[in-house]
């Protein structure tokens, strides 16, 4: 992580290697940019205007323009670095925090770094230190030569409360990218529990981990049975925040398959390529869950990860297997890479059972959702409009999209069985992401629920302002905010 600090001088007079500044299309500088054109008795802007008329960089304001210009001394930084903001008036926080993660992704080769780009758009100097923060985030424990990043960073115009929020909120996104991107063989369910165990403590979190024995005695078969086929053994992680004077009780259920292969059913090869992170739901409940200490909503808070590897083991479950869940309902199994909704289906039943007034499972559920909204948009089923609504207004501010779906009750005559009371899929390839919801509401009785399918934005095939290559994160400071924002 970085570290940050506020920043009241002049742009001009920023102590630091590198002064990160804006323009918007076309050309229109920020007033710091300003500052620093005159300052250079306009070089800067006729260095842009010469470098937008061509060459092999083209800069024009566009939002992920960058432009990077020595300042031979004449003012305090080294360097200027002008990030495009898009077009004037329609700059918003999620508009700088990309920009910042532009900026954070061709600023590596300096050590300190003066931003000062959200002026002029509320909460933008909290948008800007999130989009650095995030945009600067590597994953290089493995790599023999480390990738160079900035260290120190000075915010223009953030207060001390803004940058600390940034913090939080970024710090746990980025644990849940670790956790994701980690090579699966080295964090099994055992481990993935362990580490979120030792994480959680630290917090001051209740923590109760439920190995085979205990699943077994407690009926939750679907984490049981997904779990069979592979020598790492399943586990379900409990999470509870409960600070003095809590009014209200939410809760949160992940999705943490920590390698899918498909089971039996088994994966094609290059399907099998980033099945790592199908843990991403679970990963961001506990990110979120143990970042809620430093926040102090006052607002009950239990989540529940659902922790198993999906392998093709001898002990595998088979096509045509029934599986009786917490709570005894029962499902048909006809395609075993129809895992997520199985060991979901044992934890939303435990959680119903808790009573809260609002639960929200999130997960890499269907291929389906990223068939239909893409990758960078997660999708919401909900038995309740209003929760989606709250829900889409956290992921606005977020800058995490997410879409409405319906829930369409024609569609549950698709997932009945002739053996149990509902089967894992409809056997028809369209609608499949509706599908997977209905599956899921079975198990949530009254209680107001909403799924989140993250299966298209929890992975970044190429890297874009703030998202880095692999694991997104995403989820984490949706959740964060909507938890926040129904305390209060």
């Amino acid at each position: 992580m970085l570290t940050m600090k506020p920043g009241n001088s002049s742009a001009v007079a920023a102590e630091a290697d590198l002064l990160v500044v804006a323009a918007a299309k076309t050309i229109v500088l920020s007033d710091a940019a300003a500052e620093v054109d005159a300052a250079l008795d306009g070089a800067l802007l006729s260095h842009l205007k010469q470098t937008s008329s061509g060459g092999d960089g083209v800069f024009d304001g566009s939002l992920g323009h960058v432009c990077t210009f020595p300042t031979f001394g004449r003012i305090s930084p080294k360097a200027v670095m002008v990030v495009g903001l898009g077009d004037p008036g329609k700059v918003g926080a999620e508009g700088v925090r990309r920009a910042a993660g532009f900026a954070a992704r061709n600023a590596g080769g300096f050590g300190s770094v003066f931003l000062d780009i959200g002026g002029g758009v509320d909460g933008g100097a909290r948008a800007a230190a999130e989009g650095f923060q995030l945009g600067s985030y590597s994953f290089g424990r493995y790599l023999s030569k480390q990738p160079r990043v900035s260290e120190k960073l000075v915010v223009s115009g953030a207060t001390k409360a803004d940058l600390r929020l940034a913090e939080i909120f970024c710090e746990a996104a980025l644990w849940a990218r670790d956790l994701v991107n980690e090579p699966p063989s080295n964090r099994g369910p055992e481990v993935v529990a362990e580490r979120a165990k030792e994480r959680a403590s630290k917090a001051g979190l209740k923590v109760r981990i439920l190995d085979e024995a205990a699943l077994a005695k407690q009926g939750m078969n679907g984490i049981l049975t997904v779990g069979k086929g592979s020598d790492s053994p399943p586990r379900l992680l409990i999470l509870t925040y409960e600070p003095r004077g809590a009014k209200g009780f939410v809760g949160l259920v992940g999705k943490g398959i920590t390698f899918d292969s498909g089971g039996l059913s088994i994966k094609t090869g290059e399907g099998m390529e980033t099945m790592k992170m199908d843990c991403s739901g679970g990963a961001a409940v506990i990110a979120a869950m143990t970042a809620l200490p430093a926040l102090g909503p006052k607002i009950k808070v239990v989540a529940a990860v659902a922790l198993a590897e999906n392998m093709p083991g001898g002990n595998a479950v088979k096509p045509g297997d029934v599986i009786r869940h917490y709570g005894g309902h029962t499902s048909e199994v006809l395609n075993t890479d129809a895992e997520g909704r199985l060991v979901l289906a044992d934890a939303l039943a435990w959680m119903a059972e808790q009573k809260p007034d609002a639960m929200v499972n999130i997960a890499t559920l269907t291929g389906a959702m990223a068939v239909a909204l893409g990758t960078r948009v997660a999708g919401v089923l909900s038995n309740r409009p209003e929760l989606s609504a709250e829900l889409i207004k956290s992921s606005e501010r977020t800058g995490e999209p997410l879409w409405a779906m319906p829930l369409v009750d024609d569609y549950r005559k698709l997932m009945k069985s002739n053996v149990a009371d509902i089967k894992n899929i409809s056997g028809i390839r369209q609608g499949g992401a509706i599908t997977a919801g209905l599956f899921l509401r079975d198990f949530v009785g009254e209680t107001p629920w909403a799924h989140l399918d993250i299966a298209g934005p929890a992975w970044v095939d190429k890297p874009d302002h703030y998202l880095l290559a692999g694991a997104s994160g995403y989820g984490t400071r949706l959740l964060l905010d909507w938890i926040t924002s129904r305390a209060g």
